[in-house]
């Protein structure tokens, strides 16, 4: 006959107390001691028999071409590798009222065009999706809804019904009955990502997922939900338009540095394919302004890096540098101080970069330079010029990947003079070509080439 016994677990790190207790001693996780029932058999320890694995080689195993899913949604569907992989568990997330829900039924209502699509709304009634919908323009026969949240009830309807998508919105209200804690809850978050995982590669079904995120921005619940799924998606949003910025943080089928670019309006998300347009609108050319052109993932972004020196009040300068890499922008000062002979180590420097984005690539090292320079010298670069570069330590300016890409986005934008290393492989172009050397060459932009106080080469 079993017997039954009281146990207690975490269920954020399966840590076992004797008792029940509100912080788990092991991960310190508030509120994630729960209680659970272990049943114990007789013979408890014996070796449990089963069947051997068969092991098989790759190359006996048939694979079948699984065609995307285009939603026609271009900037969603370059993000995620130019479709919806079938079979995969994706996930997106964002702030709150960012527009998680709007793009994830603007996108089932496209792929239901051609496919079946399931819309499980768990955290709003059908009433208030239909009012949504309708504002949307978002009707379709393959596009059907249900208000359930009950994970068996979900996954009994998939099994049956076999749909090409299945939309969970969301995640945190979803809720697994055998699981004894309410939805959201670590124990919750861990069985029903893992029982839609096996549903989506058992059934060959693709499953999308909105997520909560914490106040650090991160997707709420175990860590191990990001290692679960097959891409995490960020939905973000720029405090100087009505943009909405989607980021791939993790794709298994595509790359991860792509960027898809939203405008909220009243009928939903609109696409923006011309972002380098509004980017450029908002520029000025004015001193301490330089232009770069930064490649996302496959498309080249011109960004405004905007500099400001000061000559310092205190004993150590400030240094405040906003979407760049600190260490980027202290080395490049040193470098100029170096072999120029302007002492920016007494000067407080203010940088950012315009827009919201962050640049990690050392080919905006060149931009970052004349950006100090300009703001050093008082004097405005040529107007629509971008400067594309890397800097050596030793000053001198050395070439960058992909300038055909760079050159062709340029070209349309109107960019009429670029600043490169002087041995760049480039393309024939209508741009004027400042081809350069080394960072003294960078002087003769600023100070008429007749004044002896030009630092000189050695």
């Amino acid at each position: 006959m079993s017997k039954t016994k009281l146990n207690y677990k975490c269920t954020n790190c399966d840590y076992r107390p004797p008792r029940w207790v509100g912080c788990c001693p092991e991960c310190s996780e508030w509120n994630s001691v729960v209680e659970f029932q272990a049943t114990q058999q007789p013979g408890i320890g014996k070796k449990i028999s089963t069947t051997a694995l068969t092991m098989v080689p790759l190359t006996e195993i048939k694979t079948n071409s699984h065609r995307r899913l285009l939603s026609g949604i271009q900037e969603w569907d370059r993000v995620l590798g130019d479709g919806i992989m079938p079979n995969s568990f994706l996930i997106l997330t964002g702030d709150p009222g960012i527009g998680k829900s709007t793009l994830l039924l603007q996108v089932a209502h496209a792929i239901s065009q051609h496919h079946r699509v399931f819309y499980f709304s768990s955290e709003e009634s059908l009433e208030q999706v239909k009012v949504r919908a309708e504002r949307l323009g978002c009707a379709s026969e393959n596009l059907l809804f249900s208000d359930q949240a009950r994970l068996e009830a979900i996954v009994a309807t998939v099994e049956t019904d076999q749909p090409d998508l299945v939309v969970v919105d969301s995640i945190q209200n979803c809720y697994a009955s055998e699981v004894q804690t309410l939805p959201g809850s670590i124990g919750q978050l861990r069985e029903t990502s893992f029982q839609l995982m096996r549903l989506a590669k058992e059934h060959n079904v693709a499953i999308i997922v909105s997520g909560h995120i914490t106040k650090d921005g991160n997707i709420a619940g175990p860590k191990m939900l990001e290692h679960m799924v097959d891409g995490v998606f960020y939905l973000q949003g720029e405090d100087r338009w009505q943009t909405r910025v989607l980021r791939s943080v993790k794709n298994r089928f595509g790359s991860i540095n792509e960027l898809g670019f939203f405008e909220m309006e009243t009928s939903g998300l609109k696409e923006v394919s011309n972002i380098n347009e509004e980017l450029l609108n908002a520029t000025n050319n004015s001193p301490g302004a330089s232009l770069i052109s930064y490649l996302e993932g496959s498309r080249p972004l011109l960004l405004e890096l905007q500099a400001l020196t000061i000559a310092s009040k205190y004993p150590s300068p400030q240094r405040v540098v906003t979407n760049l890499d600190y260490k980027r922008l202290v080395l490049i000062a040193a470098i100029l101080e170096k072999y120029l002979k302007i002492r920016f180590s007494a000067h407080d420097i203010f940088f950012k970069v315009s827009g919201g984005f962050t640049i990690k690539d050392s080919s905006s090292d060149l931009g970052i330079a004349l950006a100090l320079l300009s703001s050093y010298f008082q004097k405005s670069l040529p107007e629509k010029s971008i400067a594309l570069g890397e800097i050596s330590l030793t000053g001198h300016i050395k070439p960058v990947n992909l300038i055909t890409r760079h050159l062709n986005e340029a070209t349309t934008y109107g960019i009429k003079v670029i600043f490169i290393s002087h041995n760049q492989s480039l393309p024939k172009t209508r741009i004027k070509v400042k081809r350069l050397h080394n960072v003294f060459e960078l002087m003769e932009l600023f100070i008429e080439a007749e004044d002896h106080s030009v630092p000189k080469a050695e």
